[in-house]
């Protein structure tokens, strides 16, 4: 049976102010982290409070096939209450954080932890309200929640709970597409354009149709993953889904500076399964000598996207300014690029070690790769090379 430690604790928790995201700088990952798990731990005591009021909310939205709720939609009967604005109060302060406040206006939600826990909810079980912790997960010792009465238990960190339990996040896949967009936007302020390849299919077809008018109608060189599967080491119950995202690294055509580009892949929801996206990754027009690395990522709940982004650039400049030649080394200057980028990223802006999944270095322009290997066999894809032509008048 699963353990549940009741024990009585008073809280002291203070939210962040209310700052823009240019104010956010100065703290460090973990500060982040740790101020994000704060607001979550008062959010989950609160709404454990108040659940009488929102429980017939959540009981009209939360299915078998629908286990999260947005704080927008559960809070709409009474946006001008204290409750409700402190909640709003309390998304503003996380999107400052994360540096997103510019790309989506929410992103807290709260989610059933599992399906197995829907029909007892429903019957009238109380569930716990619980919140992510903050660290690395194999540091973790247990799962805090909050009961119905404000009383503190704890959970096993890998062992689901027998009690239904809400659990108090960010929706990550909008938290990753607004980081993302962050990402792209803070690179191009320093001068480092950078592409984002979305997964949606009207978005790869407009840009595909941009990329087609700006060479001028020529056909555009591209590499797409046709398969794409993950292998980790077991996931805490209260993790969610993963989001996992890519960054392309190269050198520019044109100039000695590096290309860096953003891949969105909101499909790679578990690890141990297949995914078939037909997902452009690679637009072979903006990388020298036809090669690229391809760093897999998993986001994590202490990335200030837009520090991401400027150490990206910070790190990916300092390199090749080392290398008073590329030519000389020619696509041996690439895994340089990413090694380094590799090794500043964890104690530069994550938190959690498991955030950097694997890396691809030196794909080939024109080139398949059939059940590819990453580097550290954590991932595993088929990628080929497709040649888009431009639509005929």
């Amino acid at each position: 049976m699963n353990k549940i430690t009741p024990t009585c604790l008073l809280l002291s928790l203070v939210l962040a102010g209310c700052q823009s995201d240019d104010t956010t700088s100065h703290q460090s990952p973990s500060q982040n982290a740790d101020t994000i798990t704060q607001q979550k731990q008062k959010l989950a005591k609160q709404l454990s409070e108040n659940y009488t009021d929102i429980e017939q909310t959540l009981k009209s939205q939360i299915s078998d096939q629908k286990l999260t709720i947005s704080l927008s939609t559960l809070l709409a009967e009474e946006p001008q209450s204290p409750f409700t604005q402190q909640m709003q109060k309390t998304d503003t302060n996380i999107r400052t954080v994360k540096g997103v406040s510019n790309f989506t206006n929410e992103l807290l939600e709260l989610r059933l932890a599992d399906t197995s826990m829907v029909q007892e909810w429903k019957e009238g079980q109380s569930p716990l309200f619980a919140f992510e912790p903050t660290g690395d997960d194999e540091s973790w010792q247990y799962i805090e929640a909050y009961d119905v009465y404000g009383q503190l238990h704890q959970l096993d960190v890998y062992q689901i709970p027998e009690v239904p339990v809400f659990v108090v996040d960010n929706n990550s896949a909008k938290e990753l597409k607004a980081g993302l967009q962050a990402m792209q936007a803070e690179m191009n302020k320093l001068g480092q354009p950078a592409a984002l390849h979305s997964y949606d299919e009207n978005t790869q077809q407009a840009q595909l149709k941009s990329s087609t008018r700006s060479l001028s109608a020529a056909p555009i060189s591209t590499t797409v993953i046709k398969k794409i599967r993950l292998s980790d080491d077991e996931e805490p119950w209260i993790s969610g889904k993963a989001e996992v995202y890519a960054i392309v690294t190269g050198v520019n055509p044109s100039r000695d500076e590096p290309t860096i580009d953003l891949v969105e892949m909101p499909y790679l929801d578990y690890d141990n399964k297949d995914y078939y996206p037909n997902q452009v990754v690679i637009h072979w027009s903006r990388y020298r000598w036809g090669a690229a690395d391809m760093i897999l990522m998993e986001q994590d709940d202490g990335t200030d996207y837009k520090e991401l982004a400027k150490l990206l650039v910070q790190v990916a400049e300092e390199v090749l300014k080392m290398i008073p030649d590329p030519e000389v080394q020619a696509y041996a200057v690439i895994p340089q690029i990413t090694g380094k980028i590799i090794e500043a990223i964890p104690d530069g802006v994550l938190v959690n070690d498991d955030d950097f999944v694997d890396v691809y270095y030196t794909l080939l322009q024109d080139t398949s790769y059939v059940d590819h290997p990453a580097a550290s066999g954590n991932a595993v894809v088929t990628l080929e090379p497709l040649t888009i032509s431009p639509t005929r008048p």
